[in-house]
């Protein structure tokens, strides 16, 4: 039996509105993604565990980024995730080098607060809390050079997936060092810093769509904000990355005042590497 004229006008227009339907909650969910959209995150109690997650790109990315982090305080963020793609030895051997460093400066502030303590100076707060934990997490690149554009979107997929992994937690089974016990306590990184390799960009997706899915709690107000630091080396122009990032990261800095207020979100502050 044939179906009836009105059943068949029905359908398409059932169809239409589910369509409809899915396509505005999608976008009201992009929405309340973008930046000017998120809470202010609540203040942070003094020891409060965080988790940094640092963006590391081979040469003059890594470098910069590593010379951007010399005064990070490893009180406050406790715990220091590096993204480093396939073969990058060269980042994953700086960032074992600067945490070397993050030790040696730590270790420095408790003797002196041991001596200051010993002649009665009442010296407080540096000494004594340890340097936290750090990993390392490697993932696929997401574009090797000289690569066919055809194989692209694949390799892409492979370092989205990668980096599912590595948001959620951060003793992922390509990371190293492997991580202490206490760093269990960690999920989602507080922050993501970055300051435009290739990888960048998918991480910062990776981000947007745990959260637009709420995966794991991933929409936590005090959870994955986003800094974007643009290189030193860009005067004029944005980098394809800061081009892709500059609506979607929660902060955008320029290290040029010539690039201040680039897409109605660059901060300028002076150099910072």
């Amino acid at each position: 039996m044939a179906p009836s004229p009105a059943l068949l006008l029905t359908l398409p227009a059932f169809l239409l509105t589910a369509a409809l339907a899915v396509f505005l909650t999608a976008s009201l969910r992009l929405l309340a993604l973008l930046p000017s959209r998120r809470p202010h995150p609540p203040k942070r109690s003094p020891g409060t565990p965080t988790r940094l997650l640092v963006v590391l790109g081979s040469g003059g990315h890594t470098a910069e980024m590593l010379a951007l982090l010399r005064t990070l305080d490893p009180q406050k963020y406790t715990h220091r995730t590096y993204v480093v793609s396939s073969g990058d030895s060269f980042s994953a051997e700086r960032a074992m080098e600067f945490e070397k460093l993050v030790g040696l400066k730590a270790a420095g502030r408790e003797r002196d607060g041991r001596v200051a303590g010993e002649r009665g100076q009442g010296l407080t707060g540096e000494g004594g809390a340890g340097v936290g934990s750090y990993d390392i997490a490697i993932v696929p690149r997401a574009r090797r050079i000289h690569q066919s554009l055809l194989s692209t979107p694949w390799s892409a997929l492979r370092c989205l997936w990668s980096c599912f992994a590595v948001l959620r937690a951060p003793s992922a089974a390509l990371s190293l060092p492997k991580c202490s016990g206490a760093a269990s306590i960690y999920g989602y990184p507080d922050l993501i810093l970055t300051n435009g390799p290739a990888t960048a960009v998918i991480v910062i997706l990776a981000s947007l769509i745990l959260r637009f899915f709420g995966v794991g709690g991933a929409n936590a107000r005090d959870k994955m904000r986003t800094i974007y630091v643009e290189s030193w080396a860009r005067v004029t122009r944005l980098s394809l990355s800061g081009k892709l990032l500059v609506k979607v990261v929660d902060r955008f800095l320029v290290q040029w005042e010539g690039l201040e207020g680039v897409g109605g979100r660059g901060e300028f502050f002076g150099v910072l590497v």
